[in-house]
């Protein structure tokens, strides 16, 4: 299951039924579990931590250090969690001192020429397209989907059940539920589809969002969770309804909320909610 062409360092830590293909060079301090497949030209550098059940292909590398002057050779860890697809040319940095760590769920699939950098926080059943990147310490929530070639700006907070359309960019929090596209980026509707496929998401409340038009104003008005706050929607529910400003809220890493004053992610002309 070892290809006696792979390096190994003798100090990794290797699990149970793994396979390593020719050529993958792993590095010391590094822990990979079980069930795992490992395919040729794949980098595992310092610091990376893998879990159970990851398929890697060609030519991604997971650990590398990460892209940010600031860096000075702190410990710090790249953490892939299980049953990921990490498609060809992946690139996932550690983390800094700002945070520590660099976070891939479960359950993900990172397509060809995605780049997570450092301090980055991927959720669970994720899917990112092609040639995406991501800047630091960013935030995805679980089971968005960010279509092809998107640049994601640095602190960036994108919800859970997101759609984003391919070669977007953006600076800015994306609320939950939500499709988001055009140029400037701009909300575009309630992401009806994928709710249906995941058959309803639950609310603060404990309530279900039923996967249908008439449930499309207790979203993206006031009844989810998340980067789109109740009071903020209510304030602002009249202008958005005349086709103004949608608010957004930065989401702090201990639960707690503040407002970005001018960061508001504009209605696209013609779109229902």
């Amino acid at each position: 299951m070892v290809s006696p062409l792979a390096y190994i360092h003798p100090e990794a830590k290797i699990g149970e039924n793994v396979e390593i293909a020719p050529f993958v060079f792993i590095d010391k301090n590094v822990v990979i579990g079980d069930n795992n497949k490992i395919m040729a030209n794949v980098n595992i550098l310092y610091g990376s931590r893998i879990g159970n059940g990851n398929t890697i292909f060609p030519g991604a590398v997971i650990g590398a250090v990460p892209q940010d002057l600031k860096f000075r050779g702190e410990e710090s860890t790249a953490e892939i969690g299980d049953n990921n697809l990490i498609r060809e040319n992946v690139t996932v940095n550690r983390g800094t001192a700002a945070k520590g760590r660099t976070i891939v769920g479960s359950n993900n699939l990172l397509m060809e020429g995605v780049h997570v950098a450092h301090d980055a926080l991927i959720g669970n059943g994720c899917i990112i397209g092609n040639s995406t990147k991501m800047a630091g310490e960013i935030v995805i929530d679980d089971n968005a989907i960010i279509s092809a070639n998107v640049l994601m700006h640095q602190f960036c907070h994108v919800g859970s059940h997101v759609m984003i359309q391919g070669g977007c960019r953006f600076s800015k929090d994306i609320p939950p539920y939500i499709i988001a596209g055009r140029e400037p980026i701009a909300f575009s509707g309630i992401n009806i589809i994928g709710l249906r496929r995941r058959g309803g998401v639950r609310l603060c409340a404990g309530r279900r969002v039923r996967a249908d038009r008439g449930v499309q104003r207790l979203v993206a008005f006031g009844g989810a969770c998340g980067s789109l706050g109740r009071h903020d929607v209510r304030a602002h529910r009249h202008a958005v309804g005349k086709g103004g400003h949608l608010p957004l809220r930065q989401v702090q890493p201990h639960g707690g909320a503040r407002a970005i004053p001018h960061h508001s992610l504009h209605r696209a002309d013609g779109a229902q909610g």
